[in-house]
């Protein structure tokens, strides 16, 4: 797959400008909850794992929240299957979907509590779930951890 590129230079030039980061879907989320008062660290390194990042950390209280793009992620209701270069395609995003749950399972073995959401999901609605779950926990709670979400 190294040695294989996107189909186009327009299609490599369009790729390269997808938000990683501060998408409009974690934005919301983060407005939301910190209007209700919660406070969180915002791209947070994965402990142990170089390279990956916590959308929305809650890191007092072990919680991670990750919020996955529809086409990036493989969302079972939006995603959709390149047809220029699918092979290609169908490897990298089976490779991010892999790289996920290896995340989430890295996270969870060591006490993190997990929340995973799509892009599409509501704002307030994912909030409301985070909130939720980062209320009930206390801070600093040892032991294995949980995903939640999807």
């Amino acid at each position: 797959m190294d040695n294989v590129r996107p189909s186009s230079p327009g299609v490599s030039a369009r790729m390269s400008r997808q938000a990683s980061k501060d998408t409009n879907a974690e934005l919301a989320v983060r407005r939301l909850l910190h209007a209700a008062g919660l406070r969180y660290r915002v791209e947070y390194p994965v402990p142990g794992m170089p390279r990956r990042r916590i959308d929305v950390a809650f890191t007092r209280a072990k919680v991670a929240v990750l919020i996955d793009g529809c086409f990036w992620h493989g969302c079972p209701e939006h995603a959709t299957q390149p047809k220029s270069n699918a092979e290609w395609w169908r490897t990298k995003l089976d490779r991010n979907m892999a790289r996920d749950l290896e995340t989430t399972e890295h996270l969870t073995a060591r006490g993190w509590t997990v929340l995973r959401f799509w892009e599409h999901e509501a704002p307030e609605d994912v909030a409301a779930r985070v909130r939720a779950v980062v209320e009930r926990r206390p801070p600093g709670r040892s032991g294995k951890g949980e995903a939640w979400g999807i």
